[in-house]
């Protein structure tokens, strides 16, 4: 069926203009159901199929119902239907694209600017793209090669936003002098100015022609990011990272090394590992340190002990009774740190998946 077969059939004078085609108000007494029935049932079967196809079954269901239900149809009626199809083809409704500026718009309208404003800054975070998600499928040797000669800060800003995965393989590409300065500024960072965010993603739209995304909010960096980012990096990166830290702000590099492994990532070392690990530890630290844990967590250090060990530990964390959460992290920090030691040491290997592969 076409625009001309629709007009012909509705009466009017194909191909004629619209501004002088009687006008017909739509009936609000047939539900879309209702019309989109007599609409299908003007068609021919090739057409009518044609139009079911692109349907839902639900969809289906509910219109070939309706279908079933069409007896002593008023040629008016159809007319009407024809009408307000040709009507909406020819002069089509204004569709609006919403979006951040129109959300802007409506918010000052009706709550005023600084209402308006709070309430994008609250929800924009959630709804609006992260910064430079124009990257994250960039591929890695092009984007290593625009970022190696830029500011070390510019680096840092970069790979704090990008996934920790892919800003691991970055870094551990870098020089390891410039490692270190841009692990150092993506710890010391915390929120960074919109401005700047989006001053920097336009210069990189231009020069590596991506459409970035420019939100208006931007909190990024961290020890917290460094930490995920060096924990996926190999071991290398991380050595010469953690290193370079240590000369340039110990305070700082021990921050981070203290939260590059938690107590209950115990459960990605090997047995093997593990067990040479509960060799080390103190066994009152050990029982404190898995009051509250994960049963993962628990049945990883159990499963590693003698029968007899594993037996004692128990009765050990039961006779512990309540303890304050302050001493269980004291003791979890002191069974980390054992296991850094031995890593650091070379008596363990801990796999993080990074490039760093393991060779028996």
């Amino acid at each position: 069926m076409t625009l001309v077969s629709v007009e012909q059939m509705a009466g009017l004078e194909p191909g004629g203009d619209p501004d002088r085609a009687p006008v017909r108000v739509p009936r609000r007494d047939l539900s879309g159901l209702r019309k989109a029935a007599l609409f299908l049932a003007q068609m021919s079967r090739e057409e009518a199929g044609a139009v079911m196809a692109q349907l839902t079954a639900a969809e289906i269901d509910a219109l070939t119902g309706e279908l079933m239900r069409l007896k002593d149809v008023a040629p008016v009626d159809v007319q009407d239907v024809l009408f307000e199809f040709h009507d909406r083809m020819v002069n089509p409704p204004a569709l609006g694209s919403g979006g951040v500026d129109f959300a802007r718009e409506a918010l000052t309208a009706g709550l005023g600017d600084a209402e308006a404003e709070a309430v994008l800054g609250r929800l924009q975070t959630v709804y609006v793209d992260p910064p430079f998600t124009g990257l994250r499928n960039a591929d890695t040797r092009q984007l290593l090669s625009f970022l190696r000669e830029e500011h070390p800060q510019i680096i840092a800003l970069v790979l704090a936003h990008l996934p920790a995965p892919q800003a691991a393989e970055l870094m551990s590409r870098l020089l390891p002098e410039r490692q270190a300065d841009v692990a150092l500024r993506i710890a010391m960072m915390d929120r960074t100015s919109p401005e700047v965010v989006r001053l920097v993603e336009d210069e990189i739209s231009r020069r590596m022609g991506s459409l970035l995304a420019s939100p208006e909010l931007s909190s990024a960096g961290g020890v917290e990011t460094l930490v995920e980012i060096i924990n996926r990096a190999s071991r290398p990166t991380e050595k010469s990272i953690l290193e370079s830290l240590a000369s340039t702000d110990p305070d700082l590099a021990e921050r981070v090394r203290s939260q590059m492994f938690l107590f209950e990532d115990i459960v990605i070392v090997d047995d093997r590992s593990m067990q040479l690990v509960l060799r080390e530890v103190a066994a009152a630290d050990l029982a404190a340190a898995l009051k509250g844990v994960r049963d993962d967590v628990r049945d990883k250090v159990m499963r590693n002990l003698s029968e007899r060990a594993a037996l004692d530990l128990q009765d050990e964390i039961e006779l512990l009774g309540p303890v304050r959460a302050a001493a269980v992290g004291e003791a979890q920090a002191r069974v980390v740190a054992v296991l850094r030691t031995m890593e650091e040491s070379g008596q363990i290997v801990i796999d993080r998946g990074g490039d760093d592969d393991l060779i028996a």
